[in-house]
């Protein structure tokens, strides 16, 4: 699913660069379901940001899907992020001015589907998280873990072959945290391959292997006993 091998990025810094991931080797399988640790500064956003296509690697080699991801137009990134991957952010990312299931139809918009089929995917997506009921409400009018709900819904409407979780608990208490993971949880038991960077310790523990980052490189990289809550 996904393949990184001897991945290097630096950052101008004035006169001087910024190396911030020296080598990294990373393989991903299709159903996994991956936690990247890291204190700030570990290198954890930069392979975020290069996985999902939102940054380019110097060196080496980054495959996803069989696809190898190099040298890309700003439109055939654009068309890769839509085809293969779901973003779910902390601050959730949801337009304001519009319903939960317009939030969730947008992605459908540039894969160039007409609108009844948008609202019908959506509708279909919501109900997938539990909040059918919901679909007419704005962001405002929804609670932290609504909102993620709405926000992982919307990931996944474009049936992403990867979905990319950024810190998605970091935002929500405890209670709503383990909720959001149990759904997570629920997803990757379907089949859906999960990546999800995170700074908590328990949340690490509720995915299927942990991957800890220090200074650029990869510490540890292990399979764990997967905590389930039910």
């Amino acid at each position: 699913m996904l393949k990184i091998n001897k991945l290097h990025k630096s950052y101008k810094m004035g006169d001087s660069s910024l190396h911030v991931l020296k080598g990294i080797d990373l393989h991903v399988d299709k159903g996994e379901m991956v936690a990247i640790m890291g204190s700030s500064g570990s290198g954890k956003s930069t392979l975020l940001n290069i996985i999902g296509i939102l940054d380019e690697l110097d060196s080496g080699e980054y495959t996803l899907d069989g696809i190898e991801i190099k040298d890309l137009t700003e439109k055939k990134a654009a068309q890769y992020r839509n085809k293969f991957l779901g973003f779910v952010f902390q601050s959730f990312n949801l337009i304001n001015f519009k319903n939960a299931l317009e939030n969730v139809a947008l992605p459908l918009y540039y894969q160039g589907l007409k609108r009844k089929e948008r609202q019908e995917k959506a509708m279909f997506h919501l109900e997938k998280v539990g909040l059918a009921d919901w679909s007419t409400h704005l962001p405002n009018e929804l609670s932290g873990g609504q909102k993620q709900r709405v926000a992982i819904a919307r990931a996944l409407a474009a049936e992403p072959k990867l979905l990319l979780a950024d810190e998605p608990t970091g935002a929500l208490d405890s209670a709503t945290s383990h909720e959001i993971m149990q759904f997570l949880q629920q997803l990757n038991d379907e089949g859906k391959t999960i990546l999800i960077v995170t700074h908590e310790e328990d949340i690490s523990l509720m995915c299927k292997r942990i991957v800890r980052l220090k200074d650029g490189v990869i510490m540890e990289d292990k399979k764990v006993k997967q905590n389930r809550l039910i």
